[in-house]
């Protein structure tokens, strides 16, 4: 999947996936993390989500990835912030208090560039990814997080009837990816309300993903 096919959903405006308000999910499910305050919490392809304000209210610091840099200088239009902007690699950092976004490809993050990160939410980056690139994926993230714990978010539903993403992740697929470095557990299962996109059927389960270390 090119990067101009998310530029372009951003310019447009078509971005179905954007939520207005925290995600439920999160907000049931993130308490299982069991992170103190002031942990820092990686959101991968975090796009201008809802999210960041209800973690920065709990007391977290978060971080994200992005590819869009309208989707951030919309985010932090929406937090009320004036963010400080420079450039570290490939890719723009921008800063505020307790929120650091690093704007470009997420291979080109680094473990250096992202910081110490207490935990992962994955609510849209997984199942934004093709198959043919989730294996990358969750290769680079378990690396660059040094396998942080995670509270992560998928569907599931009959990929012949739509085109993703967002796409559908089987449990087996989850497992194909995680199982050797986490200990899974599918804390959630919930049919989604409509079906996903008003079209098909679907359920999104909640994973929590925890090492021993």
């Amino acid at each position: 999947m090119e990067a101009s096919f998310w530029h372009q959903k951003w310019e447009r405006g078509d971005i179905a996936f954007h939520e207005s308000e925290a995600n439920p999910f999160l907000t049931e499910h993130f308490g299982k993390l069991n992170l103190a305050k002031g942990s820092r919490v990686f959101l991968p392809l975090c796009g201008k989500t809802r999210d960041f304000t209800w973690l920065l209210a709990a007391g977290y610091r978060v971080v994200g990835a992005e590819l869009s840099e309208l989707a951030i200088n919309e985010l932090f239009k929406d937090l009320g912030l004036e963010p400080e902007i420079s450039s570290i690699g490939k890719l723009a950092h921008y800063r505020a208090d307790n929120i650091d976004i690093l704007v470009g490809d997420i291979f080109d993050v680094s473990a250096e560039f992202l910081g110490p990160i207490n935990a992962i939410y994955d609510r849209a980056a997984l199942v934004a990814l093709p198959e043919g690139m989730r294996e990358q994926y969750t290769s680079h993230l378990m690396a660059i997080s040094v396998l942080a714990p995670q509270l992560l978010i998928t569907y599931q539903y009959n990929q012949l009837l739509i085109e993703g993403p967002p796409f559908s992740v089987s449990d087996d697929e989850v497992r194909r990816h995680y199982d050797a470095a986490y200990q899974l557990t599918s804390v959630e299962i919930r049919d989604v309300a409509g079906g996903l996109k008003g079209k098909v059927a679907s359920t999104e389960t909640v994973w929590l993903l925890q090492t021993n270390r």
